[in-house]
């Protein structure tokens, strides 16, 4: 009974939503992170994984984030290990591997699940806003009124004019 009356908040809740801002990660840390500490931001939201032929876009990401950052633009990284069990370490493991091998100074959440029946209530909004995430590295654009604007699949780079003509866009 207490599962279904969870299911039923959950769906509620994603049913509901209006934007990014109403939905809670954890960081990375395990701190309470809510997403509308985000509000009047541009925010990319990004699915990583540490053991991904993609993985090297963190160094893309980081050079990203710090272009942006001071114009009101935040990137956060969300772990999931849902393709390939490509993300098995855990949210210490992942802090450290994001430091110590790409310098990611851009804020991290906990370890999600960004598919299937497991998914977070996060990625269930930004999958019914712009489809679900075909693999790692697949990155959601959100305005400033934290609306999703767009998805970029894993092979746009974070570099690619399209990704970044989308970023001024939005800060404007």
């Amino acid at each position: 009974m207490r599962k279904l009356a969870l299911a039923a908040t959950l769906l509620m809740t994603n049913m509901f939503a209006a934007s990014v801002y109403d939905f809670d990660l954890n960081s990375i840390d395990g701190q309470k992170l809510p997403l509308s500490s985000y509000k009047g931001k541009v925010l990319l939201i990004v699915n990583v994984a540490s053991k991904c032929g993609y993985t090297p876009q963190y160094t893309g990401l980081e050079a990203l984030y710090n272009k942006y950052k001071g114009q009101n633009f935040v990137i956060l990284g969300v772990p999931a290990n849902n393709f390939g069990g490509q993300e098995p370490g855990t949210n210490e493991e992942i802090k450290t591997f994001c430091s110590r091998n790409y310098n990611v100074t851009f804020p991290l959440a906990s370890k999600v699940s960004v598919t299937g029946g497991d998914q977070t209530p996060l990625f269930k909004h930004l999958s019914t806003a712009a489809g679900e995430p075909k693999w790692n590295f697949t990155k959601y654009l959100v305005g400033k009124d934290g609306k999703v604007i767009a998805k970029f699949d894993s092979g746009v780079k974070p570099e690619s004019k399209e990704l970044n003509d989308a970023i001024m866009a939005a800060m404007k």
